[in-house]
């Protein structure tokens, strides 16, 4: 965690210097394997239905599974029929594989089991994306456009449309991993139709950009965990000892949350995509856990005490929305 913080300074920390020859060696090697996609040295494949892929430059989270199911909810609303695709990072499945509902997240992975929750559409899940998102569409024929979370550097499946999410951290130091927190250089962006910014513009990065909008993530009502409609509001846990949980790519942002609700809580930040023990989630008796949805996901279903999950929406502009539109007709129109 003190690593990747120190990526998020505004400039380049002392202590990151001796990791540099370490992060040119990184833009050689991805620049090496995106000309190897470029000239058809390594293979790509071609769904038969336009592909969206949402992803970022930057390792962690910075909002894609929230924008993942904003996008396949106004889609659906306009008349197409989304499916989506994911890896299943940290997922135990190497097949393409149908995310259900109740499905376990050490196999499946923690966004995916999230979507299939959520998301008004099929979700699959495979480490060849383009195998999964195949996979899809020949159990769900209906399926007319493939959305895939994750993946702006999965260049072996196709896609008609790019997307890359970027909160209020912005690009952090600039610099490629392991020095900072890029896993391509900024220079990628003149290849994306628009950056998405979850949270604050950073200039550095929008000027790169040929369109950006704005999104913001909405908390609704707390649920109780493993019963959503059993609903409470933040007044409702104002004055109780409260503990927040957060295994997500940036905890602080859920903390603050809870603070902007009004909420004093005790924070456990843990890694992303972290697979939760018991230990970690006990708390005194009385006292009341607090969740992200996507750590949710993961808890036992037979965790003691008192547990709420808050949920959160992704607001985006139309205009987004209409870019995407006009892209996947103009593949059809082709």
């Amino acid at each position: 965690m003190a690593l990747q913080e120190r990526w998020f300074e505004p400039r380049i920390a002392a202590g990151l210097l001796p990791l540099v020859p370490l992060s040119a060696l990184f833009a050689v090697l991805a620049a090496a394997r995106r000309l190897a996609y470029r000239r058809g040295w390594l293979a790509t494949r071609r769904l038969p239905v336009s592909v969206v892929v949402v992803g970022n430059l930057i390792v962690g989270g910075a909002g894609k599974t929230p924008l993942t199911l904003a996008l396949v909810r106004e889609l659906a609303q306009r008349g197409l029929h989304p499916g989506i695709v994911s890896r299943g990072y940290r997922g135990g499945a190497t097949a393409p594989l149908q995310v259900r509902p109740d499905g376990d997240a050490a196999l499946v992975g923690d966004e995916p089991l999230l979507l299939a929750r959520r998301a008004p559409c099929p979700v699959w899940v495979g480490r060849d994306r383009a195998a999964a998102g195949a996979a899809l569409l020949a159990e769900h024929p209906e399926v007319d456009v493939v959305v895939c979370d994750d993946g702006l550097q999965h260049y072996r499946l196709a896609r008609d449309v790019e997307l890359a999410v970027f909160d209020g951290r912005g690009a952090g130091n600039g610099w490629l991993l392991p020095a900072g927190p890029l896993r391509e250089p900024l220079v990628r962006l003149k290849g994306v139709d628009a950056v998405v910014f979850n949270g604050a513009c950073d200039p550095g990065v929008d000027r790169r950009a040929p369109r950006s909008f704005s999104m913001s993530l909405q908390p609704g009502p707390f649920h109780r965990l493993h019963d959503m409609a059993q609903t409470c509001s933040a007044e409702a846990l104002r004055g109780r000892r409260l503990h927040a949980v957060a295994g997500i790519g940036h905890p602080q942002r859920f903390f603050r949350t809870l603070a902007d609700l009004g909420l004093d809580v005790a924070p456990r930040p843990f890694p992303d995509h972290h697979r939760f023990c018991r230990e970690d989630l006990a708390i005194p008796p009385g006292d009341v856990l607090l969740l992200t949805e996507k750590d949710a996901v993961k808890c036992p279903p037979d965790l003691a005490g008192e547990a709420w999950v808050l949920p959160v929406e992704a607001g985006i502009p139309p205009g987004l929305v209409d870019l995407i539109v006009e892209k996947i007709r103009g593949r059809k129109a082709s």
